[in-house]
């Protein structure tokens, strides 16, 4: 059975940075898509940044393009999330997802498993 586990979220100021880290567990299929997805109150859940197994296929949502940077060390079946210049928008709950095949996608449908989130919040 698949599992992810977030961890990392926090409060920051403006301008700030924060790692969120996602342990998997129980990936069995040798390619598979990754992802990163947050939801505010009252908003649809987003996507955010998508990583594929293959080729290291990385792409990012527009508001994040050039802020945060998507990551995996397979070695310790983690993914990683590093946000920098964070603004008081990203505040959201912050998701990992997974799920076998396919190419990256930040469509939440896409996805079969999912963490249970961690809360980043920033403001001043």
């Amino acid at each position: 059975q698949v599992q992810l586990v977030e961890s990392g979220g926090g409060s920051v100021q403006p301008g700030g940075s924060l790692r969120l880290s996602c342990a998997a567990s129980g990936i069995t299929d040798s390619l598979y898509r990754m992802g990163w997805f947050r939801q505010a109150p009252g908003k649809e859940r987003e996507g955010v940044a998508t990583i594929y197994s293959r080729n290291d296929y990385e792409y990012y949502a527009d508001s994040v393009r050039g802020r945060f940077t998507i990551s995996r060390d397979n070695a310790k079946n983690t993914l990683y999330l590093q946000m920098n210049s964070l603004k008081p928008e990203d505040t959201a709950m912050y998701y990992c997802a997974a799920s076998p095949g396919g190419v990256g996608s930040l469509l939440p449908l896409d996805y079969n498993y999912w963490g249970q989130g961690t809360q980043v919040t920033v403001s001043s």
